[in-house]
């Protein structure tokens, strides 16, 4: 089985070269992104060649630390400080199964995305980063740890903490879950974040 931040990357293609641009457009070496990032630099080097695919998680630090969002990482690249998201059909991108489409405007200090958990996927991976997290149930349960506390969430319900506290998200259901998440974009160079290798709940 792959492990949150493995597989063939064509799934996300042209991905692979963004991050590596846009680690040497912010004069960051590979070991010092790598070290930020929480990875090894020979595993950075694998995502940015494309012989691994990042999840979203993976995904959200990673546009944390190059100052940058996901949904340009996978190039798309809308009006800068667009103010109006249309709606419609859940055309979004993948990653690591978790479904995910952009709902807000680029150019800002926090992005908005409507995401789709799955159930079974990345239930166990531990999220530790900077800045502060917003998410609203709209279907399914959802369960979220934060530190030692977990909650079970129904549709209506709503989480917003610290991104500093260590976070695992998962589906209850079969039929997955589907929320609306925004995070903060951290611009500094500065900007860490940690990744649990595999930190399973007791």
């Amino acid at each position: 089985m792959n492990t949150p931040d493995e597989g063939v990357a064509d799934d996300l293609p042209g991905v692979a070269p963004r991050l590596r641009d846009l680690r040497r457009g912010r004069g960051l070496t590979l070991e010092t992104a790598a070290q930020r990032a929480g990875l090894s630099p020979a595993h950075l080097s694998r995502l940015e060649t494309g012989r691994r695919q990042p999840s979203l998680p993976m995904l959200l630090g990673l546009a944390r630390i190059y100052g940058t969002t996901v949904s340009e990482l996978l190039g798309e690249a809308p009006p800068e400080r667009e103010a109006i998201v249309r709606g419609g059909g859940f055309e979004g991108a993948e990653a690591d199964g978790w479904m995910y489409r952009r709902a807000g405007g680029s150019g800002r200090a926090m992005q908005a995305l409507r995401v789709r958990v799955p159930y079974g996927a990345q239930g166990d991976l531990v999220r530790v980063h900077p800045g502060e997290e917003w998410l609203y149930v709209m279907e399914g349960r959802l369960r979220i740890a934060l530190g030692e506390t977990v909650h079970d969430l129904e549709p209506g319900d709503s989480a917003h903490f610290d991104s500093l506290t260590p976070h695992r998200i998962a589906a209850l259901g079969r039929g997955g879950a589907e929320l609306l998440f925004v995070h903060t974009l951290l611009q500094s160079p500065a900007a860490e974040l940690c990744l649990g290798n595999a930190f399973h709940a007791r």
